[in-house]
This record gives C-alpha cells, sequence and structure tokens, in this order.
C-alpha cells in the first residue's frame, strides 16, 4: 500500500507554492527573490490533490488536515486473495 501524505501547503496571493523563505509577518527575507509573500494555505493530499479552500492562517488549516488525513484511515481496504 502507497503511503499518503496530507501537507498544508503555503500560497503567494496569486496561488502558486510558496517556498521562499519569508519572515514572521509572511514577508520575504531576500526582496531580490520574487516571491510577493504569503497569503493562504492549502491542505494538499497526495492522492486526492488540494482538500477544500485555502485557509488564511497555518493554524486554521491544521484541523482540515487532520481531518482529511483521518478520512483515510477510516476507509475501508479491499481484501486481496
Amino acid at each position: 500500500m502507497a503511503r499518503i501524505s496530507v501537507k498544508i501547503t503555503p500560497l503567494h496571493p496569486d496561488g502558486t507554492e510558496c517556498t521562499h523563505a519569508v519572515r514572521p509577518s509572511g514577508k520575504p527575507r531576500d526582496a531580490g527573490s520574487g516571491c510577493t509573500g504569503r497569503r493562504n494555505y492549502a491542505v494538499v493530499c497526495s492522492v486526492c490533490g488540494p482538500v477544500g479552500e485555502p485557509h488564511g492562517l497555518r493554524v486554521l488549516a491544521e484541523p482540515a488536515q487532520s481531518a482529511h488525513r483521518a478520512s483515510h484511515k477510516a476507509a475501508p481496504v479491499p481484501a486481496t486473495r
């Protein structure tokens, strides 16, 4: 059985993933990086893709991450013969 990962991904205001180093305010540490800062956080499942709508704060995305991970654990696994 393949591993399923459910991660919280930071997003730029245009919806693209932000991989830049940022300050606690969400603004980029390196002004020359081209990063526009972080606006939202999305819950992304390795199987299902983006889950729900993006959240304004990372702490608000954590319950959605936990709930989605639990939904995969609760899904019945088909028996093999």
